[in-house]
């Protein structure tokens, strides 16, 4: 297989004493609204655009951005594979296609089948039935204050021109959806993060787009004894152990009442295929308790090669008038010890004391390796340290087998000291976000060479060995020959 490459050399930013992050909103002239936000390469030409409250912010290579009204909420992805893209929105529930316009865009409304009444405040986009085009998950909500359970809609692309229904439930009131191939069998399964004390759904794919609720049979519901469910709002997938297989964090909302201790937010360790996929329920692991957590976002925002996690909260100021605010964790692992562990390294962050938000995705808007948040309202650049190697990678799919932006796509990168770094390009996470598709591996100290190896959403796998690090590198699938 003809693996077509672009690189592209960047610089490393000047050396910090801490990671630190900075509101850089004013300078790169950007405003952000505080909502949910989605990252995504809308004109396609490497660097990342951001789409948060009604309004897509184009990057103009890391040093400034444009404003373009959008309307809706929810994750920027390729429907029609033609190169440009467009807009999934679940709030309200639209798909908007995306035209080139110079060197701008503009979008406009696609027809779409009769749904039914619906809320929702997330979605999942990946190719579910492997026919080369992303069809599109929505969780159902509730409304309030009646509490009516709204259904959650599988909606399956036809060839890029239009969707149809293929399925709806409204047995969970669901807030955040995100997807992976967790189980490693060739298609896109799905975990649906369900609020009012309900089980999380874990949804597994038969290949085609029929998905069966496995949660419990797998041990991944996220709850603890005497619960059946938790109050979840926001889930996101990541190998938090280097061991090449997709693990969990659920994040709860967890109130401490007369109903007892509710379930607090945990990780979920893939055990992989001699236990049959399933997760092994590890707990809080150091991410300390606060009522009001929402939505998580995971990177390797230090470069050391271990996932972190940021985790917002939906209150300032919660029962008993305890303060909550969101919190940036680190993934501190001790050397010989199997035991996961979280450290609060929020403080002296440029992270400290903001406000509620459930806004939460990472980008490395300037390609300097340094991955970068957006939160609150505000993009916070990292400036460092950057003492440590990186490698970013953009994958591009074919348009026929795979996908345009390569939604679902694996890579794993072996590192000398027998860790295996593992990232997918996912189009959705924690409640109604969406981190970068281009992916991010921190190194450490590990200059090259690197074996990697590429799993593309239609099972077709490609390794490689990468003599140069810190630079991003893009790889497209080639053209199936006529």
């Amino acid at each position: 297989m003809v693996v077509h490459a672009v690189i592209s050399l960047v610089l490393a930013a000047a050396p910090q004493s801490a990671p630190r992050f900075v509101d850089r909103s004013v300078a790169l002239s950007i405003a952000p609204a505080g909502g949910h936000a989605a990252w995504g390469d809308v004109n396609v030409d490497g660097w990342p655009d951001l789409w948060a409250g009604g309004v897509l912010w184009l990057n103009r290579e890391g040093k400034s951005f444009t404003r373009v009204d959008a309307p809706g909420e929810g994750v920027i992805a390729d429907i029609d594979n033609d190169g440009t893209g467009d807009l999934v929105s679940f709030a309200p529930i639209a798909v908007t296609r995306g035209v080139r316009d110079g060197e701008s865009v503009r979008f406009e409304p696609m027809k779409l089948p009769e749904l039914p009444v619906a809320i929702s405040r997330g979605v999942a986009v990946g190719d579910f039935d492997n026919d080369g085009f992303v069809d599109a998950y929505f969780g159902g909500y509730e409304h309030w204050p009646t509490q009516t359970t709204y259904p959650s809609i599988l909606l399956m692309n036809e060839g890029g021109k239009t969707f149809r229904v293929a399925a709806n439930s409204a047995e969970r009131r669901t807030r955040g959806v995100t997807a992976c191939d967790f189980d490693e069998d060739g298609d896109l399964d799905l975990y649906r993060s369900n609020y009012r004390l309900q089980p999380n759904s874990l949804l597994v794919n038969d290949g085609k787009g029929g998905f069966t609720d496995e949660a419990t049979a797998r041990g991944a519901v996220a709850t603890s004894d005497g619960f059946e469910g938790g109050h979840s709002i926001g889930a996101c997938f990541g190998d938090f152990d280097n061991d090449g297989r997709f693990d969990l964090f659920a994040g709860n909302f967890a109130h401490v009442d007369s109903r007892g201790d509710q379930p607090k937010s945990r990780f979920l360790r893939n055990l992989g295929p001699t236990k049959g996929w399933a997760f092994e329920d590890l707990g809080e692991c150091g991410v300390w308790y606060q009522e009001s957590y929402a939505s998580p976002a995971a990177a390797d925002f230090d470069n050391d090669g271990d996932l972190d996690l940021f985790f917002t909260t939906v209150y300032a100021v919660a029962s008993f008038k305890k303060p909550n605010h969101p919190v940036l964790f680190r993934n501190d692992p001790k050397a010989g010890d199997a035991e996961w562990v979280f450290a609060d390294a929020t403080a002296g962050s440029g992270l400290e004391s903001l406000p509620p938000t459930y806004q939460a995705a990472w980008a490395d808007v300037n390609r300097d390796g340094l991955i970068d948040l957006v939160a609150a309202g505000k993009l916070f650049v990292n400036e460092g340290p950057a003492k440590t190697h990186w490698l970013g990678l953009r994958l591009r799919g074919d348009g026929f087998k795979v996908n345009r932006d390569a939604i679902g796509a694996q890579v794993r990168v072996s590192l000398p000291d027998g860790r295996t770094l593992s990232r997918q390009v996912e189009a959705g996470t924690g409640e109604g976000n969406a981190n970068s598709p281009m992916l991010h591996f921190g190194l450490g100290d590990c200059g090259g060479p690197l074996k990697v190896e590429i799993r593309w959403p239609n099972g077709e796998r490609i390794s490689a060995t990468i003599d140069r690090v810190d630079r991003v590198l893009e790889i497209t699938k080639e053209v199936p020959a006529p």
